[in-house]
């Protein structure tokens, strides 16, 4: 792939393509409920506009990073919780580290001092690469989720910003 990765905020237009994304990347081994979207109005309520990071490489969406606070709690506020969903076709060609460096630099110009997020133990591809990008196990919720027949951990993970001066 020669083509440069883009990464801009969501767009009402990239909605069919990330509803797309998440039909086809959400699974048992990566998430504890399949995502399933009955509209693009539904998807666009719980997505609006601006509320993920999307890439691409030419004219697809590859893959996107959602960012919100974990809370409406003023004193959580310092905190975005991430999902991230990359295109099967797309994996392992740099775009999810590009998002993750992309956030990384948003939350510090916003102030963020903390990035959180959560993965499957049934998952540790995922769980490498998020430690690639800096982030460490902060906890575990043991047994959490009962997924094909057998008990699985969520493991919370965490990584600290440095806000910009």
């Amino acid at each position: 792939m020669s083509h440069q990765i883009w990464i801009r905020l969501s767009e009402i237009r990239d909605a069919a393509a990330l509803m797309e994304l998440d039909a086809l990347v959400w699974d048992k081994d990566s998430t504890p409920a399949q995502i399933v979207w009955t509209s693009r109005e539904q998807y666009l309520q719980k997505c609006p506009p601006g509320s993920q990071l999307v890439a691409g490489i030419g004219d697809e969406v590859c893959g996107y990073l959602g960012f919100d606070s974990p809370t409406p709690l003023p004193s959580n506020g310092h905190v975005y919780d991430l999902n991230i969903a990359i295109h099967p076709s797309c994996q392992r060609q740099g775009v999810g580290r590009k998002l993750m460096e992309s956030i990384k630099i948003i939350a510090a110009e916003q102030g963020i001092r903390k990035l959180s997020l959560r993965v499957l133990a049934t998952n540790p591809g995922a769980k490498a690469f998020y430690e690639s990008c800096g982030f460490l196990e902060q906890g575990r919720l043991v047994d959490e989720f009962y997924l094909d027949g057998q008990y699985v951990d969520d493991i919370l993970m965490w990584c600290p910003i440095v806000p910009s001066e």
